[in-house]
């Protein structure tokens, strides 16, 4: 994916400025992606889902290096009977005729011909021209750069129209419509979409067709940066096309826009509005925290989004859909926790050690606790909607299951961890808001910064974090991001942790102590921060999928399949396992 960035204006055309009516014109370019997908035009016109990669700025680049010459424009046009608006590459006169020009920087289909797309564009681009002009165009020529063709396509006025008033009526049917379309096109076609990692092509091709493996289209990693500041004072203004930190002590740092994924500010940090809005424009996350590690709260631009969240909202108001979403996300949790235990513990099991009874105890107490939230998920499986009476009931018991394999869990971190009780970061159980003891503290600040993931993730695919399906809604934390986080605090945030505290990582003055309540210093959040985005950048191989991505992929994933469950293919969400 690029890192070029854009400061986008949404009114730069006044032809934009009529998106807020009921019926805005339709872009040419819409048209286009109507002809090559009827998925892409819809994620990209009714869902405005944009995404710029490397072959978009380069059809860019083409453009503005165009030597147009004399004789011809470059125009605006839009047409009220036509439902349409687009910018033609240029108008050429010849002769006292008009030629329309569009320049492609693929290749042309099979060397003498135009791809269908661009000849619905093209066609479209003709249609405008004469209309503003009250003559018809001669001719449409077709540049592609690729293997330098150019195809020549007679216009003909009656024809044009009605091509492209029947793609206007197919594309206001699909905007008028909550549903998303199905993927319908050949592979190759979504090789070569920008909006792959968006859509997920091959994982919904995955599950209908049981293929052995995908083909990843989804990025692997992040290329940008997530920028924390915890020096309280600090301020960040926007200059040009980057952003520049201002610290208490007077240094500057500035960080070109293009790098940055995300700003999380920890306490008293400023930031100016010219440099939100240009986070805003750019998708660039923006998190407040509060000094002690409390997430406070996340930049949300613009209203968009409609259409997903209708869809997520009905979702979650059918009460066996909610039911096996909330058994596909118990038993990925209770059994990544009792892998975890298993892995950490298998040497100590094997020998005579003090506590293997009570470790084992607890394995013996979550392996029940799965068998029993395996009956309930088989036999939701085998039932209607119809027959469930007492949805709440199922997801109390569900609730109950997984809160005593919790319990569990946390009994056994005691011998996982494996500190005397004298230990500063001893282990005795849970406890929280506020923690009383460091490893507590060390627990609530890294699940703090998965929250804080957890709500981008939802954000950056669009759905309402408001809504989840297994925690209760309240307002003092996103039900949806919590139900996210289940499937990744063992992974992304226990592991690690407990791998730093065996390997002596950290010490008693990364804390502060005030009275019953326990908090990590500057130096103790700043050892935490760094373990947890370590942590992110790692690579793993997802068991299903079977494909390699960062962890910080992996939760954007886990939202994209959680969302295919009710728009495209289900049954790829809650499926990632310890190993």
């Amino acid at each position: 994916m690029s890192n070029t960035i854009e400061n986008e204006d949404i009114f730069q055309s006044h032809f934009l400025a009529e998106k807020t009516t009921d019926e805005p014109l339709i872009r040419v370019m819409a048209l286009h992606a109507l002809a090559y997908c009827e998925r892409l035009f819809y994620l990209e016109e009714v869902e405005e889902i944009r995404v710029a990669d490397a072959n978009v700025y380069a059809g860019r680049r083409l453009h503005e290096e165009l030597d147009k010459g004399s004789k011809k424009y470059t125009l605006e046009l839009a047409s009220q009977e036509l439902g349409i608006r687009g910018k033609v590459d240029y108008v050429r006169t010849d002769a006292g005729e008009l030629i329309i020009y569009e320049h492609k920087k693929g290749r042309s289909n099979k060397g003498n011909q135009a791809w269908p797309s661009d000849h619905l564009q093209t066609t479209a681009y003709g249609l405008l021209v004469s209309e503003h002009f009250n003559r018809p165009v001669k001719e449409l020529r077709i540049r592609y750069h690729a293997d330098n063709k150019t195809i020549i396509i007679p216009f003909d006025l009656d024809k044009a129209k009605e091509e492209v008033l029947n793609a206007v009526k197919k594309a206001r049917g699909l905007r008028s419509s909550l549903g998303r379309p199905q993927v319908s096109v050949p592979e190759k076609l979504c090789r070569a979409c920008s909006l792959a990692p968006v859509c997920l092509p091959e994982e919904e091709r995955f599950v209908e067709e049981e293929k052995e493996k995908p083909l990843r289209l989804f990025p692997a990693e992040d290329e940008k940066r997530v920028i924390h500041l915890l020096e309280q004072g600090a301020a960040i203004h926007k200059d040009g096309y980057q952003f520049v930190i201002s610290l208490p002590d007077g240094n500057k740092k500035s960080i070109p826009g293009a790098n940055v994924a995300s700003f999380v500010l920890h306490g008293n940090i400023q930031i100016s509005t010219q440099a939100i809005h240009f986070c805003a424009a750019n998708d660039i996350g923006i998190h407040w925290l509060s000094y002690g590690g409390h997430y406070v709260g996340a930049l949300q631009k613009g209203a968009g989004y409609v259409q997903r969240r209708h869809r997520q909202y009905e979702t979650f108001h059918d009460p066996l859909f909610k039911i096996l979403l909330v058994a596909k996300l118990c038993r990925a949790k209770v059994e990544n926790q009792l892998k975890y235990i298993l892995r950490a513990t298998r040497a100590k099991r094997s020998n005579e050690t003090q506590g293997q009874e009570a470790l084992q105890a607890s394995i013996n107490s979550i392996r029940h606790e799965i068998k029993a939230l395996a009956r309930i998920e088989k036999s939701l499986s085998k039932t209607g909607n119809e027959t469930i009476t007492q949805h709440d009931k199922v997801i109390g018991e569900m609730r109950g299951h997984e809160g005593r394999a919790g319990r569990e869990y946390f009994k056994a971190l005691t011998c996982i961890l494996n500190l005397p009780e004298d230990n500063f970061l001893y282990f005795n159980g849970r406890n929280r808001r506020p923690p009383r003891d460091p490893f507590n503290a060390l627990l609530s600040f890294g699940y703090a910064l998965l929250y804080k993931d957890c709500v981008a993730a939802i954000q950056a695919v669009g759905l309402d974090p408001c809504f989840g399906f297994f925690h209760t809604p309240r307002s003092s934390a996103y039900p949806l991001a919590l139900d996210l986080m289940e499937l990744f605090r063992v992974i992304l945030w226990d592991m690690p942790l407990i791998a730093s505290v065996n390997r002596n990582q950290w010490r008693k003055q990364d804390f502060e102590i005030t009275g019953q309540q326990v908090w990590l210093n500057k130096e103790g959040r700043r050892k935490a921060i760094s373990l947890y985005e370590n942590r992110k950048r790692e690579k793993w191989k997802h068991p299903v999928l079977k494909y390699s991505l960062s962890y910080s992929r992996t939760i954007e994933l886990e939202v994209r399949l959680l969302e295919k469950e009710w728009t495209g293919q289900p049954g790829l969400f809650a499926r990632l396992r310890v190993r």
